[in-house]
């Protein structure tokens, strides 16, 4: 028997909320699934709004407050995702992605993550493979194949079941695999480690420059005229 940690991600605000919904249908599929096959699983899940007052000092800082810190030791401990998120005029939540972006660009990699969104309307439904997948990809995680997305129509439509079901059993064989624990056991000092897309290089400005001065309402200095 293999004991596996599921960590959900949600970025739903309202309560209750669809989006929570979504994720906890997904995560609890994913323990069921592998408890058949002979797992255990731990379910954890972190409501990002709970962490909202301390995003602001960690985007412009990298400044972690408790809860922050908390969420990063769960993600570092988890052998798969659940990242879910509503979306807002044809994107990701600004919260959802400011969150992900924060964190050490290595922290999640080679992890399994079912990638999930909700809407208001079917329009949206692309979001999730066109959005999520390329900052998933570029955390350099494993997303399954298969992505889940609900509108309002698709709760009573017995195939967003079947859809959970496929994306569940592809977690828990890529959790199976053991990869991102070999490879987190084997080769992490392999990788650099940064936190924020810059790596903190965005606080390294040098305000003092004729270019800094005059984007900040200043003037350039006289220069010596030539003799």
């Amino acid at each position: 028997m293999t004991n596996f940690s599921v960590v959900v991600v949600n970025a739903g605000v309202s309560d209750p909320s669809s989006t929570r919904l979504l994720a906890d249908r997904a995560s609890q599929r994913l323990a069921s699934l592998a408890k058949e096959r002979g797992h255990e699983v731990a379910l954890r899940t972190i409501d990002l709004r709970e962490i909202l007052p301390e995003l602001p000092a960690a985007l412009s800082s990298q400044l972690l407050g408790p809860k922050f810190q908390a969420a990063v030791a769960a993600l570092a401990d988890a052998d798969a995702i659940v990242a879910a998120t509503p979306v807002y005029k044809a994107g990701a939540s600004g919260l959802f992605t400011s969150f992900f972006q924060v964190l050490d660009n290595d922290l999640l990699i080679g992890k399994p993550v079912i990638l999930a969104a909700t809407a208001g309307t079917a329009r949206h439904a692309l979001v999730v493979d066109e959005e999520l997948r390329a900052l998933f990809a570029y955390l350099r995680t494993l997303p399954v194949p298969t992505s889940l997305f609900a509108s309002t129509e698709d709760w009573n439509d017995k195939a967003l079941g079947e859809r959970i079901d496929r994306a569940a059993f592809e977690a828990v064989l890529l959790m199976e695999s053991g990869f991102a624990r070999a490879l987190k056991d084997e080769s992490w000092r392999r990788y650099q480690h940064e936190y924020g897309s810059a790596g903190g290089t965005n606080t390294e400005i040098d305000l003092s420059t004729d270019l800094m001065r005059l984007a900040q309402g200043g003037t350039l200095k006289p220069r010596d005229s030539q003799r």
